[in-house]
């Protein structure tokens, strides 16, 4: 009985071992459809971002991650209070990832969000990140353009319920690079 047990434990580590190899194998390389996000990737400082909450001020990071199969950007901002509206701070969370259509993104924050966008690159170092368009809810558009090596301007829109193609500005910044991504 224990030769047919050690028999069968060299069978079955041979056979998960070659499955091993095989997956590895058929892994595909990270994709190139992340490539042209690259000008994104580093330490940005949002300086003064204007838009429905008023002037406020924020910082974000795009670095790949999971090695290079996406990128994941974390975003912090702080508003002043305005009126009879107290000081607010914004963080969030998004990751974006790669799949043979493309990319697209998931986006979470602290006042409970959550967006899923399909991501296109209309010209070089030009992006737009286009949300869907769930029935009853306003639907969103992020779009990030270079400027320069050290700039980017940013612009999130939204269009209204039942309105899906009726996008309006709700906030609008330039970003100044401060560091490199930290990770490949």
């Amino acid at each position: 009985m224990s030769t047919i047990r050690a028999a069968f434990a060299i069978a079955l580590t041979a056979l998960l071992s070659s499955v091993g190899s095989l997956s590895a194998a058929a892994a595909p390389a990270a994709s190139n459809s992340l490539d042209p996000l690259a000008f994104l990737l580093g330490s940005w400082d949002a300086g003064a971002n204007t838009g429905a909450h008023g002037t406020g001020t924020g910082a974000t990071t795009f670095e790949r991650s999971l090695q290079g199969r996406v990128i994941v950007r974390t975003n912090h901002a702080d508003y002043p209070a305005l009126g009879d509206r107290p000081a607010t701070k914004h963080d969030d969370l998004m990751v974006i990832y790669a799949h043979e259509d493309g990319a697209e993104a998931d986006y979470y924050d602290n006042e409970g969000h959550k967006i899923h966008y399909v991501i296109s690159t209309p010209a070089a170092n030009h992006v737009v990140f286009l949300g869907d368009a769930p029935a009853g809810a306003p639907r969103f558009r992020l779009t990030y353009s270079r400027r320069d090596d050290s700039t980017v301007d940013g612009e999130f829109e939204m269009a209204p319920p039942g309105h899906p193609e009726t996008f309006q500005r709700y906030l609008t910044w330039e970003m100044h690079r401060t560091g490199d991504a930290a990770r490949p």
